[in-house]
């Protein structure tokens, strides 16, 4: 699978319509159709807009489709396991099932009575499916990578402090209402009362003992929808979600999403709303029967000011959809002071600046959340052209929340000298084994510095970055969820699945760069396909190198990256991309192991020219540590302790004739200094360095060939970027 670049198909048609006569410009992308006015102040390029489109986001709004397909899916999978082990309880214990029977009866002779004695009869519940359509199977790549039997009961690893995940995103259900919801109290906030239900959410069996897939009842909010169009395609292209909030400041927005949701025949699914998405929010959890099981953030800028409000507006177990586009803050060091007192952090300099943006705004999802006792999972965080996108569930869970500082890391970066970083964490958490072998933890402050002032290869001062996440970004069970999606869909309606491919097949490239054992679902009550991670697991290798920024301090040709691979693999390391920045190289390394790789590609094939490196240089102070270097200091220490011991001229003639013949068998190899030597070798990942046998092996390092991929976008169009912001009308 080789690298390739693509610019993105657009399928975005737009066309002049008249509708209610007046003329509109229509637009259209996946199934959904939006109408708008040409605004007064738009040019040819569309630079200004009544009301904001941007027809570059197309990925995004692709990718956020699916992405919520796929969470709704794992709702419906979750609660359809949960429903089928309650039934098999209920079997097995012939006495519950007519014990609630008989309780059920007589909560039906109160009723009676309340409505003098006269019985109201409930409306035949309609029938459902055997199988909900289009639910994709859990691809065959998690199996193989987890051998999980995702079929058995899952317990937590923090069951003794957390009870079963309740997913609150599922509780309602499309049956029609009872006739004596207003008595029973169960009314939810659209009118549907869940009676078919137990008090835990589940769906009574039918009367000839089959089991029925419930259908989840999927309610988002789009909390800044501008022209509604998000709002519509989740409407029109995922067949779970109910109904969608579709909020915007602008008046003329709200009359925007309005006349779209009548063009699209969907007015019935479309709630228009005007006001602020915060007031939104409070008041959505002032009223905690309707909160929301998605809510989608795609602000003009950052999404910070809504995250406080977001997260508990979020059903336990929701998703929260977050995207910012002010990479200038989150994924430079042009304003320090701004992204800390945004993201309460500082960014990174350099080619990791990317994924530090990723985890700062993550580390800022988190603090929001572990205020309310909210735990975050990172299901998918990517960067996109000029933004941000990430997809985060959130869980009540007191008991995960206390491992958020023993994620949360800070970053020793030495950017102005050799590009070499080391991880600070603020807390640690270990496992312990209590006297009956059940697991818990313990939680402490993390020992440190883990870093000198100085840089351990170059001797340049290092920078601080962060706080930030220091989690993973992704769970590889919801990417497969979307990849094992993808064969099923319209190329003419889905224009940019190709680009999703990639750029998921580079996440979960991520993932799978860690232990099988650390990517293990984490132990639940509930069987999902998109089952959470351990709480307590770190990255364990955050963040990349760029060869080309290794040599250009060294002054030296860039090895290719097939060479670069193939000698990390030759000594046993693993390496992998990330999907954040081209020509990287993500592996499991020490920083001593690569400089010496990049001084033996120096010393075997490309000989750096004499003068390019001078003192003060940081490539001066790597290349000092030389292996060849290393041994003329050693033959030097060899000679000085000859002339030291000699007594007369014919002995010392003797021992350096001597001397000259060992290292001319040796290899140029100080044998009498050798245990010395290796002391001097070793460096911090205990390697003896200057032995290891180094090999650019290319064809080791060349991927295999397959299915070629878009892995890294190219500019989708001329003039392309975030656009000027729409002007609000009244």
């Amino acid at each position: 699978m080789s690298p390739s670049n693509s610019r993105s198909n657009n399928t975005t048609v737009t066309d002049e319509v008249v509708y209610n006569d007046k003329t509109y410009e229509k637009v259209r992308e996946g199934l959904a159709d939006i109408l708008n006015l040409p605004s007064p102040h738009s040019k040819k390029d569309g630079s200004k807009q009544s009301v904001f489109y941007n027809p570059v986001q197309q990925f995004n709004r692709d990718l956020s489709v699916l992405a919520i397909r796929a969470f709704a899916e794992d709702v419906a999978l979750t609660r359809q396991a949960r429903r089928e082990r309650r039934q098999e309880k209920l079997r097995k214990d012939g006495k519950r099932g007519p014990k609630r029977k008989r309780d059920h009866s007589a909560g039906h002779q109160n009723l009676d009575h309340l409505n003098g004695n006269k019985r109201l009869e409930r409306p035949p519940t309609p029938e459902r499916p055997e199988n909900i359509s289009g639910i994709s199977p859990i691809a065959e790549k998690v199996e193989q990578i987890h051998s999980q039997d995702d079929s058995a009961p899952i317990m937590s690893s923090t069951a003794e402090t957390n009870p079963p995940l309740a997913n609150d995103c599922d509780t309602v259900m499309s049956d029609p209402p009872h006739p004596n919801a207003h008595i029973e109290g169960r009314q939810s906030a659209d009118g549907i009362a869940p009676n078919t239900q137990h008090e835990d959410g589940h769906n009574h069996v039918g009367q000839n003992g089959s089991s029925t897939i419930p259908t989840p009842h999927i309610r988002v909010l789009d909390a800044l929808a501008a022209t509604g169009l998000r709002a519509l395609r989740y409407v029109k292209e995922i067949p779970y979600v109910t109904s969608v909030t579709a909020n915007d400041i602008s008046s003329s927005a709200t009359a925007s999403i309005k006349l779209n949701a009548e063009y699209n025949g969907i007015t019935d699914k479309i709630q228009p709303t005007t006001g602020d998405a915060k007031s939104l929010m409070y008041h959505t959890i002032a009223h905690a029967k309707d909160l929301f099981s998605v809510i989608d953030l795609d602000p003009y800028g950052t999404a910070v000011p809504f995250l406080d409000a977001a997260v508990q507006a979020v059903h336990d177990g929701g998703l929260l959809c977050v995207t910012c586009t002010d990479g200038g803050v989150f994924a430079s060091v042009g304003f320090p002071e701004k992204t800390f007192s945004q993201y309460g952090g500082v960014s990174w300099k350099g080619t990791q600046g990317h994924e530090a943006g990723l985890r700062l705004i993550l580390n800022a999802v988190a603090t929001s959340a572990a205020r309310y006792g909210l735990a975050v999972e990172p299901l998918l965080s990517l960067n996109i052209d000029f933004y941000a996108r990430l997809f985060v569930r959130i869980r009540k869970s007191p008991a995960d929340v206390k491992f958020l500082a023993h994620k949360t890391m800070v970053v020793y970066n030495c950017d102005h000298g050799c590009s070499s970083f080391k991880i600070q964490y603020l807390a640690q958490s270990r496992d312990r084994e209590d006297k009956n072998g059940g697991k818990f933890y313990t939680h402490s402050l993390a020992q440190g510095p883990s870093a000198t002032p100085f840089c351990d290869h170059c001797g340049f001062k290092t920078h601080l970055a962060g706080p930030m996440w220091g989690g993973p970004l992704h769970n590889p069970h919801f990417i497969m969820k979307i990849l094992g999606i993808l064969p099923s869909l319209d190329n003419n309606v889905y224009a940019t699945i190709p680009r999703i491919e990639g750029m998921l097949t580079l996440a979960l490239n991520e993932t799978l760069f860690q232990e099988p054992q650390q990517l293990s679902p984490a132990e639940s009550s509930e069987a999902t396909s998109v089952a959470p991670l351990d709480p307590a697991l770190r990255d364990p290798h955050p963040f990349f190198f760029n060869p080309s920024v290794l040599a250009r301090t060294l002054h030296c040709k860039v090895p290719s990256d097939a060479a670069l691979r193939g000698a990390l693999l030759g000594l046993g390391y693993r390496t992998t991309r990330s999907h954040t920045e081209p020509g990287s190289i993500r592996t499991d390394a020490p920083w001593d192991v690569i400089w010496e790789i990049m001084r033996e590609w120096v010393r075997q094939k490309h000989p750096i020219k004499p003068g390019a490196l001078t003192k003060g240089m940081a490539g001066f102070e790597i290349m000092k540590k030389d292996r060849s270097n290393r041994q003329m200091e050693d033959n030097k220490q060899v000679f000085r302790k000859i002339v030291a011991e000699a007594e007369t001229a014919e002995n010392l003639q003797t021992a350096i004739e001597t001397a000259l013949f060992r290292l001319s068998q040796s290899g140029g190899e100080a044998e009498d200094n050798k245990q010395q030597d290796g002391a001097l070798q070793e460096g911090s990942s205990g390697t003896q360095l200057h032995d290891l046998q180094v090999d650019f092996n290319e064809s080791l390092g060349k991927e295999p060939a397959g299915k070629k991929m878009i892995r890294y976008q190219m500019n989708p169009r001329a003039d392309w970027g975030p656009m000027s912001k729409a002007k609000v009308g009244p």
